[in-house]
């Protein structure tokens, strides 16, 4: 049985993501910053039938946090064959423009965005070389795209003023490009996603179903080993390859 470890994952989008991956014969460790809301959610899976499931507490923004959730998976599992870097934090009330959002808000949003992406990565990285097949999915956002973002004719163009949230998804984007690359000689397959805009708490629960948006991101950890690396997803907005430009 496969294993995975999904940050954020008591609730939206990583809660769905972790029910869909559990179909898919995956035994999911669901990282929460509340554990308690973390058991919450684990309760609510089992009692739909999904039992292949624990909590683990998991701030990705502290590191003896982190620590911790690999000390305690390290001794559940001896590898870990699919990382998603789900968590994530939107900048504080909107607008969070260029001109008007503090420096805690772009702090708070990067500590969280990049950096615990960045923190958790580097200390389960052993555990995903262990794996036969390893996959880290770093959830993502096509308003962190430069290419997208800059052009006036892109449907989200006005998105510009939400500066913060997108400044720290596309420094997650620059991530990526060099992990997958210090990866790429390996069976890692490395990929940001954009599960697309969906109703969630993030966004005032506007959008999709949150089990289209985990779909989206479940397909790149089932991914084989003629699948992607390196590349920026968004189905969203490019229904036809999915690819999108960084």
């Amino acid at each position: 049985m496969k294993t995975v470890l999904i940050t954020g994952a008591n609730k939206g989008i990583g809660l769905a993501t972790a029910k869909e991956l559990l179909q898919n014969r995956f035994y999911v460790y669901l990282g929460s910053r509340d554990i308690e809301k973390g058991n919450k959610a684990v309760e609510e899976l089992k009692t739909n039938g999904l039992q292949n499931v624990e909590a683990i507490p998991l701030d990705v923004t502290d590191d003896g946090s982190v620590k911790k959730a690999f000390n305690l998976i390290a001794m559940k599992t001896d590898h870990l064959d699919v990382l998603i870097n789900n968590a994530g934090i939107n900048g504080g009330t909107p607008p969070y423009a260029a001109l008007t959002a503090t420096p805690e808000q772009f702090i708070d949003a990067f500590a969280t965005n990049i950096i615990g992406v960045a923190r958790v990565t580097n200390t389960f990285i052993s555990l995903l070389k262990k794996s036969t097949q390893p996959r880290i999915v770093n959830v993502s956002t096509s308003v962190g795209s430069l290419s997208l973002q800059s052009d006036p004719a892109w449907p989200a163009y006005e998105y510009a003023k939400y500066a913060v949230y997108a400044s720290s998804k596309a420094a997650l984007n620059m991530y990526t490009i060099h992990l997958a690359f210090e990866l790429r000689d390996t069976s890692f397959k490395v990929n940001a996603v954009c599960p697309g805009y969906t109703k969630t708490d993030f966004t005032g629960y506007n959008g999709g179903e949150v089990e289209v948006a985990a779909k989206r991101i479940a397909r790149f950890a089932l991914l084989d080993e003629n699948g992607p690396s390196g590349k920026f997803f968004s189905e969203e907005s490019n229904p036809q390859t999915g690819e999108i430009p960084w």
